[in-house]
């Protein structure tokens, strides 16, 4: 939709932002999210012994790393923002008047700051794991595939995984298989996630032309995409309980979510509605709450001596 005469007089008239107006740019939902995860991957790597004043650190450093990665996002982005319904309100694409360059420097501050105090204060490989989830949201995925080709959220859906390996370096100094396999999963919720959203608001991502999904000329196949990369949360969770990092109550919860998540979307193999995929897309979120929610019940279940899943 183009921009009336007027309406660049009023965005030059309108007031300086205040404070509040700037903490979205730390998409703090997002932030929250890859927390959770971090603390996920934390618990899972060792669930009995759990070190309160590391796992802090893991969540402020990852806290402060996932806000300047959103930031430097919501920079890269804002031409593509005031393009679209869902984001022209958003600070730097509706406000040309905004601090940019400053917007920039935090960004680039906060990434670094939480990279570098994760290196120092919990381990290197902490750091280095939150670094590659940074790099894999600012650069493959804004940067580099974003705007160029459907397989940006498959391949930029790392970032949401590398908090995973965070906290199991954080907490045991390595990569354990159930972390790993944790991170997969979060890995392969992230298509299904995104292209639920991109069939609800697939106008929007045409008129910015953002090739968010699979085939954005044949929604019919999108779809079925969705569908098949839903069904593969359930052999993913199967992956978790075969590494022995969670007992078998904990297994059938997370298979029992990834079926449901997978019926959810079934429809869309045959009617790619919106209405079919607004469900899909809702329930996403709280999805990977509950996968997580499961893992930290896996903690208390292992101190008590239930069995290991596989």
């Amino acid at each position: 939709m183009s921009s009336s005469p007027a309406e660049p007089a009023r965005t030059a008239n309108r007031a300086p932002a205040s404070w509040r107006a700037y903490v979205p740019l730390a998409k703090p939902g997002i932030t929250a999210l890859i927390c959770t995860v971090g603390v996920g991957g934390f618990v899972l790597a060792d669930p009995r012994s759990i070190d309160i004043v590391r796992l802090a650190l893991l969540v402020a450093t990852g806290a402060a790393a996932s806000a300047g990665a959103s930031v430097l996002n919501h920079y890269l982005d804002r031409d593509v923002d005031r393009r679209m319904r869902r984001t022209r309100e958003r600070l730097l694409a509706a406000d040309p008047g905004a601090p940019s360059l400053l917007i920039l420097t935090v960004g680039i501050g906060l990434l670094a700051l939480g990279v570098g105090a994760a290196a120092v204060l919990l381990n290197l490989l902490t750091g280095f794991s939150i670094f590659l989830g940074g790099l894999a949201y600012v650069v493959v995925y804004t940067l580099w595939l974003k705007r160029r080709s459907s397989w940006n959220i498959v391949i930029g859906g790392f970032a949401g995984s590398a908090p995973a390996l965070a906290g199991s370096a954080a907490a045991v100094g390595h990569w354990t298989g159930g972390a790993m396999a944790f991170a997969l999963l979060v890995f392969l919720w992230t298509p299904p996630h995104f292209w639920s959203l991109a069939l609800l608001l697939r106008e929007d991502y045409a008129r910015a032309d953002l090739p968010m999904l699979p085939r954005m000329d044949d929604v019919g196949y999108s779809g079925k995409v969705v569908v098949v990369s839903a069904a593969l949360l359930m052999p993913a969770a199967f992956l978790i309980g075969w590494s022995g990092a969670v007992v078998w109550p904990v297994l059938v919860a997370l298979v029992a979510l990834g079926a449901i998540f997978t019926v959810l979307a079934l429809p869309l193999w045959t009617n790619a509605s919106r209405q079919i995929a607004r469900r899909g897309f809702i329930f996403s979120g709280p999805y990977l709450l509950a996968v997580v929610a499961a893992i930290l019940a896996n903690a208390a279940l292992v101190r008590v001596g239930v069995p290991a899943g596989l």
